[in-house]
């Protein structure tokens, strides 16, 4: 079904670069948020519940994957040029306006909404250029895009930890420093994310021939053949069609409905630990300045998750890495409050960021093996939009826990939303491919 460049050239390697780069700004930046739950919760919104707070990123995450349908069917339209730009301006106007914010709804505005749909425009589309430029490693090189989520998750909560809580620039200042960090990175990553070249060529500039007769000679005919942009022919109109049809088949796939039903169920908890690890640290009475370090332990955990996981699914099969990984991160989740001291935390720290990492990172190879290279970008958003409801009440509902309950029901759901995600996640490989010792 592939039919895309299986080679690693210049072009792949550039949109590999550009593709991390724009994770770093985007799903890297989110996983820092676990900072601004504390920070908010001391400062701007001291009157706010945990699970109120936990709803601006829960919003963002949310509309993330919402928006992922949509950006993934006008990237196999359109290409993802328009779609990085305007993404990246968004995302550059709501971190600014977010500089600006005094109130609650004001941050959920700008932190949540304006900043959650920009995300899913420099997101997705990268996404799924990659997939189909480097076909032959799919999972590597998705991996390799992912660890800029990872690399972000290290670097932005220590950045953010040290200016917020270590110098007179105030909360303002350094959100605008976060965004004049951005400007050039979002720039590399709109210039170097590109469609491989057969790609286009395919899709952009089809050969229509047309038949005509001479005139002086009726009996004979001569075939022109013009090249037309694919928007003006009548292949486009039945690539269309092709299109609509092959949406409902993939729809109706039981491999897909339990694939994306498992992950749904997976991410219900998956990011509640990245929100409260932090804040279970101080709980159990770790010094608050060390508490901040734990999420880029997470993350620095998930770097390593993202690309090895993502390099053995290519030779071991993507169901059977990601069924591996979804288990392994419910098994550490329901040991996470068993850790009672800072280096029992740094153990779940890099088991449980090792584990999810994984999980992220062989989701969209797992989707990208049903259908043709055309659809990568559409068979994405509809997986990631079937798992846009759970990334939104995952974090609430541990907020609303946590406060009831405390941390030991956190830890419980985390691990029971992971453990049934695995078993469905096992049923959609099983649907493929009934070998159990198929490297599916």
């Amino acid at each position: 079904m592939d039919t895309a460049p299986r080679g690693v050239n210049l072009r792949a390697a550039l949109s590999v670069a550009g593709a991390s780069m724009s994770l770093f700004c985007t799903v890297g930046f989110l996983n820092a948020f676990g900072v601004f739950q504390q920070h908010y919760k001391a400062s701007n919104l001291q009157n706010m519940s945990e699970s109120d707070i936990s709803w601006i990123g829960s919003i963002t995450i949310f509309l993330l994957y919402l928006a992922a349908p949509i950006t993934g069917l006008l990237v196999d339209n359109f290409g993802p040029r328009w779609l990085l730009l305007s993404g990246s301006l968004g995302m550059l106007l709501s971190v600014f306006m977010t500089s600006l914010c005094t109130q609650y709804y004001q941050f959920f505005l700008a932190q949540g909404v304006l900043q959650g749909i920009s995300m899913s425009f420099i997101t997705w589309p990268p996404i799924a250029v990659v997939s189909r430029s480097l076909p032959a490693h799919r999972g590597l090189a998705l991996g390799i895009v992912l660890s800029g989520s990872s690399v972000g998750g290290v670097i932005w909560p220590i950045m953010l930890a040290r200016l917020l809580d270590h110098s007179s620039l105030g909360f303002g200042w350094v959100m605008r420093i976060v965004g004049f960090m951005m400007l050039p990175i979002l720039i590399i990553a709109c210039c170097t994310v590109r469609e491989p070249r057969q790609q286009l060529e395919q899709t952009t500039t089809p050969t229509t021939t047309i038949t005509t007769k001479s005139p002086a000679e009726t009996g004979s005919e001569t075939e022109l053949q013009v090249q037309t942009p694919i928007e003006s022919t009548p292949i486009a109109a039945a690539k269309r069609r092709v299109q609509k049809s092959e949406i409902m088949a993939l729809i109706k796939n039981p491999v897909f409905i339990c694939l994306s039903l498992g992950l749904a169920m997976a991410f219900l908890g998956l990011f509640v630990p990245f929100f409260f690890i932090s804040s279970y640290a101080i709980e159990i009475g770790i010094d608050p300045q060390m508490s901040f370090y734990l999420i880029s332990i997470v993350n620095g955990a998930s770097l390593v998750g993202r690309v090895g996981p993502g390099h053995l699914a290519d030779r071991f099969g993507h169901y059977n890495i990601c069924f591996l990984a979804a288990i392994s991160s419910a098994i550490t989740a329901f040991c996470w409050t068993a850790a009672q001291s800072l280096g029992g935390l740094v153990v779940i720290s890099l088991a449980y960021g090792f584990t999810s990492g994984a999980i992220l990172a062989v989701q969209n190879a797992c989707v990208a093996k049903i259908v043709g290279p055309h659809m990568q970008g559409t068979a994405m958003g509809l997986l990631m939009g079937c798992m846009a409801l759970a990334s939104l009440g995952g974090g609430p509902i541990g907020g609303a826990l946590l406060t009831r309950y405390g941390y030991l029901s956190v830890s419980m759901y985390t691990g029971a939303s992971l453990a049934a995600g695995s078993i469905l996640i096992a049923a959609a490989r099983f649907l493929l491919n009934k070998n159990l010792a198929s490297p599916v």
